[in-house]
């Protein structure tokens, strides 16, 4: 039945392309990381609500990015090695269980009323672990599933499928959260086991890496990088951007304390960048990027640095809620650009290590930039701390014009 719903989609999308959503490996992929996505965004936004009920401290909102970041940034390269020698489908399964296992153990403290600030960060840790063997495996696996010349199309249509999960997740976590927060661990709970279930089925042809495991090897990927500017400049690129930029820490404080509403609120908030992620991901499979791709990339993210600055100083539930869409529509347009630069530009053997490569930047744009908003947030107000993110957004995209002019001048994604 979802291979019949998910070729459907993909006639809707692009009538004239082959059927990408309808190749079965493909599409049950799609469906492991949608649903797994679905309830990490849940457990996110439910942890995040509860210490901040917990505490009231917006230094310990940045603390859960942090906890989260630092494991990620010591196992991921040794991850990024083991996807290039091990089944990746397999190993995003085991980390599916992992964060099944978080969910568990949340539910069962939150009946018994025993969840604590210190237990919180001690879970974000084992997320951390989990995030770092998951990133390098889902982003290597793509590029085997699929033709080369659907590419671009499978990364955007799998792109479609995180919004979807990244606006149903938040959204959905606000309305289960007045039923309780272990209602919605067990629906997180539920959701990782099925995204565990059609990991399992996912099979390819599986051709590991042939030189044994070396400290050269596990480094090769980051090598590879340094020695190409394009890919070294997109990558740095979303690091800064959304390092300074982003705002998501800071949105249960927005929530309670600025805008005045609650769960519910807090969870459109969170829903709102993956909508306008979403929007911009369909026009972008159904127009893919032909010409000018490096200036293209560059202006999105200072749409992005510019729509952050709007939502930092605005205090309307709706204007917040329109600029969170446009950073997440300009943010779509930078990550479907730079993976599929990523996937085009390394061969299969490196995918592992280049993705892992890849998923330092992004954590440590994503949960070192939580700890560097409630970091900032704590000395000069939330206000201020998404305001200065949002200007220096907007000076970071105008400083890697001229710093990297080889991804500047990159013309077509091909």
């Amino acid at each position: 039945m979802y291979l019949r719903g998910a070729a459907k989609l993909a006639r809707m999308i692009q009538p004239d392309s082959p059927q990408l959503l309808a190749h079965p490996p493909f599409v049950r992929f799609w469906m492991a990381r949608l649903t797994g996505v679905l309830s990490n965004q849940m457990l996110m936004l439910a942890v995040a609500w509860q210490m901040y009920d917990l505490t009231s401290s917006a230094w310990d909102l940045g603390l859960v990015g942090l906890f989260q970041f630092v494991p990620a940034l010591v196992m991921t390269l040794p991850a990024g090695h083991l996807a290039d020698r091990l089944h990746r489908g397999r190993i995003f399964a085991c980390c599916m269980l992992a964060q099944a296992l978080v969910a568990a153990l949340l539910v069962a403290s939150t009946q018994a009323d025993w969840t604590t600030r210190a237990l919180i960060l001690s879970l974000s840790v084992v997320l951390g672990m989990a995030r770092a063997f998951q990133m390098p495996a889902q982003q290597a696996l793509t590029p085997v599933l699929v033709p080369q010349a659907l590419l671009q199309r499978a990364i955007s249509v799998s792109s479609i499928g995180m919004q979807m999960a990244i606006v149903g997740g938040p959204a959905l976590g606000g309305l289960l959260y007045g039923a309780g927060a272990s209602t919605v661990y067990g629906t997180c709970l539920a959701l990782s086991l099925v995204s565990v279930a059609f990991t399992l089925t996912v099979h390819y042809s599986h051709v590991p890496a042939q030189r044994a495991a070396t400290l050269a090897s596990v480094f090769a990927g980051v090598a590879f990088v340094w020695r190409r500017q394009v890919l070294l400049g997109a990558m740095s690129l979303d690091l800064f951007a959304v390092l300074l930029g982003g705002a998501t820490a800071l949105l249960p404080i927005y929530a309670r304390d600025i805008l005045h509403t609650g769960p519910q609120g807090l969870g459109l908030l969170r829903a709102a960048p993956a909508v306008g992620a979403l929007l911009m991901t369909l026009l972008l499979v159904r127009f893919p990027l032909q010409r000018h791709a490096g200036h293209k990339l560059l202006g999105a993210v200072a749409v992005f640095g510019v729509a952050t600055l709007v939502f930092g100083l605005s205090d309307s539930f709706v204007v917040s809620l329109l600029a969170l869409a446009v950073t997440g529509a300009a943010d779509s347009i930078s990550v479907v650009t730079r993976l599929t630069l990523m996937q085009l530009d390394t061969p299969d053997e490196m995918r592992g290590r280049v993705s892992a490569v890849n998923s330092i930047f992004i954590g440590a744009s994503n949960q070192l930039g939580e700890f560097e908003s409630g970091a900032t947030a704590a000395l000069l107000g939330p206000v201020g701390s998404v305001v200065l993110g949002g200007v220096g957004t907007v000076l970071i995209a105008a400083a890697w014009l001229r710093l990297f002019p080889a991804l500047a001048q990159r013309d077509r994604l091909s």
